[in-house]
């Protein structure tokens, strides 16, 4: 019953996943449409500056500049909201498979509490059980050595005198009582990230949320998460982290 409760529940938590993801992959699929398009006029302006600069005036040479580096700024911003909508389509996944970890953990906690009960359960009737037993075998015991205690006819007081310290020499046997066997599952653990999962920023954690790269093609971190640099929107132009600036006022 229980597992059938948090199937239902996770199924209706992921009705809707289908379709954000296809929306998703269809933007991300015309971004970067959008990008080779404008990476194919910039070849061809970049082809037509090289071919007729010399016959260029200054003006129209500084007016083609322009236009090729419009297109490529323009270029870059739809890479960049390629990567981001990756990046946001990555989380709105991870969000489920965490759910459903953590689904699972309750599951398994719950089982284990019901399987405790019915240990307690076990063990209390058993001990009950050998309770009875022992107080059978008692009446039984004492029975036989007053038996053995009695003095038949045939024998002499020193022979039943020999048969009553044998008899009160021999130990008693002890009351067994019946093991408890009962599986339990295993102890729930938190669930760790996956240490094959590559980390980022300067808190050297997975990627969630909204996050930005480095425009220093160096830079040995590359991406950011926005709360961790200070960020709340997409900044305009280039964007330098904290440790590539200093090497960037110096240059």
């Amino acid at each position: 019953m229980a597992t059938a409760l948090y199937l239902e529940q996770y199924l209706d938590s992921i009705e809707n996943l289908p379709f954000e993801l296809q929306r998703n992959f269809t933007l991300m699929r015309d971004l970067d449409q959008r990008a080779q398009d404008l990476s194919r006029d910039i070849d061809r302006e970049t082809g037509s500056y090289i071919s007729s600069v010399k016959s260029w005036a200054p003006e129209q040479r500084v007016e083609a500049l322009k236009r090729i580096d419009k297109a490529f700024a323009k270029s870059r911003e739809f890479n960049d909201d390629k990567v981001q909508l990756a990046m946001q389509t990555y989380e709105m996944v991870d969000k489920h498979i965490r759910r459903l970890d953590a689904d699972l953990a309750r599951f398994e906690q719950e089982l284990k509490e019901r399987n405790i009960e019915q240990t307690s359960e076990y063990d209390s009737s058993s001990g009950r059980d050998n309770k009875k037993k022992g107080r059978g075998r008692a009446a039984e015991k004492s029975a036989k050595k007053s038996k053995k205690g009695r003095v038949s006819d045939d024998e002499t007081p020193k022979q039943s005198r020999k048969k009553m310290k044998s008899a009160a020499g021999q130990a008693v046997a002890p009351i067994l009582t019946l093991p408890t066997v009962m599986n339990s599952p295993s102890d729930v653990l938190d669930m760790p990230v996956d240490p094959n999962e590559p980390t980022y920023c300067l808190c050297h954690q997975v990627s969630y949320g909204e996050m930005i790269g480095c425009d220093n093609q160096d830079c040995p971190i590359e991406w950011f998460h926005f709360a961790c640099v200070g960020l709340t929107a997409k900044p305009k132009g280039k964007w330098f982290c904290p440790r590539c600036m200093p090497d960037k006022k110096k240059k």
